[in-house]
């Protein structure tokens, strides 16, 4: 199977790629960074995330396209400059390749296209599924725009596919390691209040989504890219103290944040409990369905990279 990857560079990209690779597919890597050295079954293709190119004959013949291409939502302040670039590098890229898929003699049989859970907004203890309404706030703005744009594929027979994802969790990128920092160095504790609602998943359970969604045809629309087992965010950080072996003693007061962060802030101190609904009815059997064993595989991981390669 032919799959183009847009944003395939990055913390979840590279990943799955290389997981795409070893099952035996022909994977195209959209990327601005040109300099990537291509293996035997992964090119690297530039593109600019706005304006056609020489990738748009990979698009002619690919057989599921699967976009994650966007800025990082957490590397800066909300500025209305930041948001800006945000909802561009979203929307912008999604539409680009939509565009493409317009021009080839069948169908795409599947786009993927990343979203979020933002899409429901700041909420209570409510349950939410696919099937919930839209919520507020400008990350729930934002995840309509970009899915918007995605249904569009919907208008040419292309099945679609908008992962709305939660917190992604794995060393090397994401969230987690800038929240393990304080608890290493005895510091950590909750953002306050802690009653808000923590919605994560395995990067490892992120991926086996995909190919379960690549191989499962009765499967469209929305999908809650998320662990069965939501937390609040008091339970979250006294369970990544028990794994790390550190208090959890210092609360982060949400006054303090949004002084730093400003809106961006939001993020830390409401949230959303998601239930994988659509994954869990369709049969996705989750590798970490439970947050402590998946926090014990990540931690037990970065322990075993830092070992000399003869005690491994």
């Amino acid at each position: 199977m032919k799959i183009i990857g847009a944003g395939g560079t990055g913390f979840i990209g590279h990943a799955l790629v290389e997981e795409l690779a070893r099952q035996g597919h022909e994977v195209v890597v959209l990327s601005r960074r040109s300099g990537h050295a291509s293996q035997s079954s992964v090119r690297f293709v530039e593109w600019d995330a706005r304006s056609a190119g020489a990738w748009h004959s990979d698009a002619a013949t690919a057989d599921v396209v699967i976009n994650l291409a966007g800025a990082p939502i957490a590397d800066g302040r909300w500025t209305e400059s930041r948001k800006r670039l945000l909802v561009e590098s979203r929307v912008m890229s999604t539409r680009l390749l939509v565009d493409a898929l317009a021009g080839r003699s069948a169908p795409l049989p599947l786009l993927i296209s990343a979203s979020g859970i933002g899409y429901y907004g700041p909420s209570d203890d409510r349950l939410l599924n696919e099937a919930s309404p839209l919520g507020r706030g400008f990350l729930a703005e934002l995840s309509a725009a970009w899915e918007a744009e995605a249904l569009r594929a919907g208008q040419l027979g292309t099945r679609v596919v908008l992962l709305r994802t939660g917190m992604v969790l794995e060393q090397g990128g994401g969230a987690l390691p800038r929240m393990l920092l304080p608890f290493q160095l005895f510091a950590g504790g909750p953002v306050l209040p802690g009653t808000q609602w923590v919605s994560w998943i395995h990067r490892a359970d992120l991926i086996g989504l995909i190919q379960w969604v690549i191989a499962t045809a009765t499967i469209s629309g929305p999908v809650n890219a998320v662990a069965p087992e939501a937390v609040t965010m008091k339970t979250f950080c006294t369970t990544v103290g028990k794994v790390l072996h550190r208090p959890s003693w210092l609360p982060v007061p949400g006054l303090a944040l949004h002084l730093a962060l400003g809106e961006l802030g939001t993020l830390m101190t409401t949230g959303q409990r998601v239930d994988p609904a659509k994954a869990k009815a369709g049969g996705y059997i989750f590798r970490y369905p439970a947050l402590e064993p998946a926090l014990r595989a990540i931690v037990n991981k970065e322990d075993q990279a830092c070992l000399p390669s003869s005690t491994r």
